[in-house]
């Protein structure tokens, strides 16, 4: 790392409150989201032209998700009335108990990360059907997709998720301002969640004991 990156302020996980989950979630304003955070700046037009619709609608949800501090306005480029558009740095959670506890908290959580999964599961399988004819070779080379099944409690699965988000914070942190040759976008995919009809291993009497005392 240069020592340019080594003065850099390190960006802060936000859990977003309710109001502003609300604001996300909308199929486009998601799509949006994850265009920025790809491929960096895009104007309004430049956007509407991606992703297939006017430039009228892609302008109105830009400003909705600036309302909210999700996107911000490049300073020091465009012309005019030309406009250039960025994700906040930083990443987001969508944490808060205010979620979980209400109706509208879970649609819109439920929304937001349906519309995530569907935009991962896109780019992962155009990666699978197009990489290995229009990627050079040290790109496939150096991409992995793997699945890992394991038997864990919990605790077990939360304490590797810290592990791992550690760690891909750390990575992203020296990478994300980085426009050098060489480099392009690039996105990082992890799942780690339990199977929803598979069953638990009961605790036995020893270790329920235990937990109560």
């Amino acid at each position: 790392m240069s020592n340019n990156d080594d003065q850099r302020p390190i960006l802060r996980e936000r859990t977003i409150d309710l109001e502003s989950l609300k604001a996300l979630a909308h199929p486009l304003r998601v799509k949006i989201f994850d265009v920025l955070s790809t491929y960096g700046e895009f104007t309004a037009s430049g956007l509407a032209e991606r992703l297939g619709e006017s430039s009228g609608a892609t302008s109105y949800h830009l400003r909705q998700l600036e309302k909210h501090g999700f996107v911000r306005e490049v300073e020091g480029r465009g012309v005019g009335r030309e406009r250039w558009w960025e994700r906040t740095p930083g990443g987001i959670t969508l944490g808060s108990a205010e979620m979980k506890e209400t109706l509208a908290g879970r649609e819109a959580s439920q929304l937001v990360m349906r519309e995530w999964s569907s935009n991962r599961e896109r780019t992962l399988a155009e990666f699978m059907e197009r990489g290995y004819d229009e990627l050079a070779a040290e790109w496939i080379e150096a991409s992995v997709v793997s699945l890992t099944n394991v038997f864990v409690t919990a605790e077990e699965l939360g304490e590797f998720a810290e592990r791992y988000m550690a760690m891909v914070a750390e990575f992203a942190e020296q990478h994300r301002d980085q426009r050098t040759p060489g480099s392009r976008p690039v996105q990082i995919q992890f799942h780690a969640f339990p199977v929803i009809d598979g069953e638990e291993i009961p605790l036995n009497d020893t270790q329920e004991k235990g937990t109560e005392s």
